[in-house]
């Protein structure tokens, strides 16, 4: 059992001012400290809320508004708004979207397989499960291949 002296020179070495005959428990100190710390960080993030909303709200005050047609027209990179609002997609941009997906998914994907596959008692099963998903990433490229998305024009 602690001796009060005892209690009294952690007390101290924590930072509590006063411990008299009152036996304190460590573990009671310690949450004072861990939930002090997430008190900063709460009063951190408030201030900085704060900051945002006081920032935001300075801008709309002091900017000039001044709406003119010009002003109110659909702007879309660069490009005067004129003509019909349907425009035609080439189909290769969902198709250089689609090999993107199918190599970036494969890169994701050998680090954790490389890594697992170098523990001990996995080798078996995971070198089945990463040839079928090399499979899958076959077909795909095959069907680029088969639409032509491959050769270079």
């Amino acid at each position: 059992m602690a001796d009060v002296t005892d209690v009294t020179n952690v007390a101290d070495a924590v930072g509590l001012t006063s411990v008299s005959s009152v036996v304190v428990d460590g573990s009671t100190a310690l949450a004072s400290e861990y939930f002090q710390s997430y008190s900063v960080i709460g009063l951190l993030a408030l201030i900085g809320v704060l900051f945002v909303a006081v920032a935001f709200g300075a801008g709309r005050l002091l900017r000039p508004v001044v709406p003119t047609p010009e002003k109110l027209l659909t702007y879309e990179c660069g490009v005067d708004p004129v003509g019909e609002g349907w425009a035609h997609t080439q189909v290769r941009y969902y198709v250089y979207a689609f090999l993107y997906v199918i190599f970036a998914v494969d890169s994701i994907f050998l680090f954790p397989w490389a890594t697992v596959f170098a523990a001990p008692g996995y080798g078996a099963t995971t070198l089945v499960e990463m040839f079928i998903f090399l499979g899958f990433l076959a077909v795909g490229l095959l069907y680029a291949w088969k639409k032509g998305v491959l050769a270079w024009a």
